[in-house]
């Protein structure tokens, strides 16, 4: 079994599982330890509308582990919604009522201000307020006690309020992201948060790990392992390690999605032939199978309200998104611009379906508006692969290759805002945005 970029047209009808999204690995599991590499954050492009706000260093910052300050603004430029406007030297906490004719003058809109102080048993206190500069008014604050290691989630906590107040939306920078990365001949699945740092180890393995999907819950991982030399779907209890097998029948074993309530999830089996799509049990069980096709059904994703279920099938000859009810029926094809479209992800608002095309011999990042169905690239690179929308659906996570290696990268929806996340730390694929994150 190769794990290789997306294989061609040709090798896409001999493949029994779903391209390398699908081919993940033997897991064993190991304790949670930090990730020899951080990643570095580049945020790229510019917005047609964005909000200009004011970050103020939280006081006491510059003696803390995690400048809180720093972390916060990276997390709302990544969004696409924001613009820093510089507020270096500025010396504000969340006591102090700040001039807002200033920061009018520096072209904000709002400013954050706050305070990080070191408690007496090593524990952090953290605090901050918002405010509006153009109408001069308190919008509220948050305070947090919490260890050392909890610095960035507060941080992300922060972000969020501040997303939330100022955009109606809930953020997503409390949440987490899974991905594959394999460094020599070893793979190993991590979990991080959802700028790509503070990663930890769920599994370690030297066969691959392939198609990690996170449950609605964001307490467990499904994906396929290959350390029966055979791909077998497992799913993972993040906190604890544990794990407990889902399939493993005759032929290969893939391509796992959660339906929306985490009851069940959507498999390709080849136990009866070719590669077809069933539901199973989250708990196991005997499967019960969608359609019959003649063509390979792949890589199931459902909508948000768990009443379709969208996968790739190349039953019209080349790889095609299809849409077919959860409860099983006839399916419908939904692509049909380009020859060979794959790997779909839905939005959890429904709007929209991201999936990568070959256009040309390059693999490019589309952006679909379902109602309409149109659709459009959103990359300038060649190498996309496994889009996965976060919670909002207001970005998109998916793995390319930048000179020569590969990395993660967000996008916004319009790809006018994209961030990468470099990691050092071997070839990094297989990401999936995890769902929000219970307070």
């Amino acid at each position: 079994m190769t794990t290789d970029r997306i294989p061609s047209q040709k090798s896409y009808a001999a493949l029994p599982q779903p391209l390398r999204r699908h081919v993940l690995a033997a897991l064993v599991a190991t304790p949670a330890v930090p990730a020899l590499a951080q990643f570095r954050v580049e945020v790229t492009g510019v917005g047609l509308t964005q909000l200009p706000i004011a970050i103020a260093p939280f006081r006491g910052e510059a003696q803390a582990p995690q400048k809180i300050s720093a972390i916060v603004q990276a997390d709302l430029e990544r969004s696409g919604q924001f613009r820093a406007v510089d507020a270096s030297g500025v010396a504000l906490d969340e006591t102090a009522r700040p001039d807002v004719a200033l920061w009018r003058q520096k072209s904000a809109d709002s400013l954050a201000t706050g305070s990080i102080t070191r408690l007496p048993d090593g524990r952090f206190d953290i605090r901050f307020r918002l405010w509006d500069v153009v109408k001069g008014q308190d919008l509220g604050g948050q305070s947090f006690v919490v260890t050392q290691g909890d610095l960035r989630l507060v941080a992300h906590r922060i972000a969020d309020f501040i997303y939330e107040k100022l955009t109606g939306e809930r953020g997503v920078f409390s949440t987490r992201i899974a991905y594959v990365t394999k460094t020599g001949s070893r793979y190993s699945l991590w979990v991080a948060d959802a700028d790509g740092e503070n990663s930890q180890s769920a599994l370690s393995s030297p066969e691959p790990i392939i198609s990690p999907a996170w449950s609605p819950n964001g307490g467990q991982l499904a994906y396929v392992s290959f350390e029966s030399r055979k791909p077998v779907v497992y799913v993972h209890d993040v906190a604890s390690g544990r794990r407990r097998l889902i399939a493993n029948f005759r032929g290969s074993n893939s391509a796992p999605a959660w339906a929306p309530d985490g009851r069940s999830l959507a498999v390709t089996l080849s136990r009866d032939g070719g590669s077809q799509l069933y539901t199973i049990d989250a708990n196991g069980g005997e499967p019960r199978r969608l359609m019959q096709s003649a063509g390979i059904d792949t890589e199931p994703a459902y909508s948000g309200d768990g009443r379709s279920i969208y996968f790739v099938s190349d039953r019209g000859g080349a790889p095609q998104i299809y849409k077919v009810p959860a409860s099983g029926g006839n399916a419908e094809r939904v692509t049909f611009t380009g020859s060979y479209n794959i790997s779909p992800s839905v939005s959890p608002d429904g709007r929209w379906l991201a999936y990568v095309s070959r256009v040309g011999g390059a693999f490019k990042l589309y952006v679909m508006d379902l109602a309409s169905g149109t659709a459009n690239a959103v990359t300038d690179s060649t190498a996309d692969e496994n889009p996965s929308f976060a919670p909002n659906s207001r970005l998109i996570v998916y793995a390319t290759q930048q000179q020569g290696r590969e990395a993660l990268m967000t996008t916004t929806l319009d790809g006018k805002i994209k961030a990468r996340l470099a990691g050092q730390g071997g070839d990094i694929r297989e990401p999936d945005w995890g769902p929000y994150q219970k307070q």
